[in-house]
């Protein structure tokens, strides 16, 4: 894995910036909105990461499948089979529903990311390749509880590949270890149940090829999908060590600086308009600035 450790900690733009530690997952709070600009120019963040806005600090990198189990506590078989039912449903509740002649979905995860941007329960989340249109996404909603601070993260995409694949592989070599286990007792196989199986990775990135959203390819957009019912924070922390390395890093930024980080972004071409190719981004558009301007 690559670790970027030592640069973030020798050349930190806001040296008085709290950071908390667990294993391969930061947090760092930091003062203004400025700081969090200085940490992308100067805080040797390279290409490697996406990143992810999101509004209340408190919310976990959950996917909308796994909150629609609440108490997320199945078996990998039953999450496999519950996952796998919900997305069948959504394909035969779209017949018809898709315009005339649409392009034909042979990958299940092109299905996903279709099902994810018409509001469909999916074990998706999305990213961006952008660290300011995540910083739009963290700041562009106001609501109600709404907490002092909002989160931008940022991660690292080819070292969770890396650790998602060394997994998967000790995984497979334990199934195919019990599968012959289990021949040579002359035990059926199928009372093994999921070891019938090769393991998936936990977490991987998807890019899907489907024209069907406009607004994923403006946002310079991506997924990651999870095979697991854990946050992304929970799988960093018990797949990593510190020593490895910022695999994800979470920034805390004060909801006091929502109008001086959109006012930057607009005036780097980043608002409603450019992230939303439709009306409802004309709408967004000049809704956010009327209310600037009033506030």
């Amino acid at each position: 894995m690559i670790s970027i450790f030592s640069h973030i900690k020798m050349n930190q733009p806001d040296s008085s910036a709290p950071i908390k530690r667990d294993n391969g997952y930061f947090e760092i709070r930091l003062s203004r909105w400025k700081r969090f600009v200085n940490y992308v120019y100067e805080g040797m963040l390279g290409d490697e990461y996406v990143w992810r806005g999101q509004r209340c600090e408190d919310w976990k990198l959950v996917t909308t499948l796994d909150r629609l189990i609440q108490n997320g506590i199945l078996s990998e078989r039953e999450y496999y089979d519950f996952r796998n039912k919900h997305l069948d449903k959504f394909k035969f509740a779209a017949r018809g529903r898709r315009g005339a002649n649409p392009p034909q979905i042979d990958c299940e995860n092109d299905w996903w990311a279709l099902g994810q941007h018409h509001g469909l329960a999916t074990p998706l989340l999305d990213w961006t390749q952008s660290p300011f249109v995540a910083a739009f996404f963290a700041f562009i909603e106001t609501g109600t509880p709404q907490t002092e601070h909002r989160a931008i993260f940022a991660l690292h995409q080819s070292s969770i590949e890396c650790l998602s694949q060394e997994k998967c592989k000790g995984e497979n070599t334990r199934r195919r270890a019990a599968r012959e286990e289990y021949k040579k007792e002359n035990k059926p196989i199928g009372l093994l149940n999921l070891i019938n199986n090769d393991a998936e990775p936990e977490l991987i990135f998807i890019k899907p090829l489907s024209d069907e959203n406009q607004r994923l390819i403006t946002q310079n957009g991506l997924f990651t999908r999870s095979m697991t019912n854990k946050s992304i924070e929970t799988w960093v922390s018990e797949n990593t060590s510190e020593e490895e390395g910022m695999t994800l890093i979470k920034f805390l930024i004060p909801d006091t600086e929502r109008e001086e980080c959109l006012r930057t972004l607009n005036r780097m071409n980043i608002n409603p308009l450019s992230l939303f190719p439709d009306l409802l981004g004309a709408s967004k558009y000049c809704n956010l600035f009327s209310e600037i301007k009033n506030s």
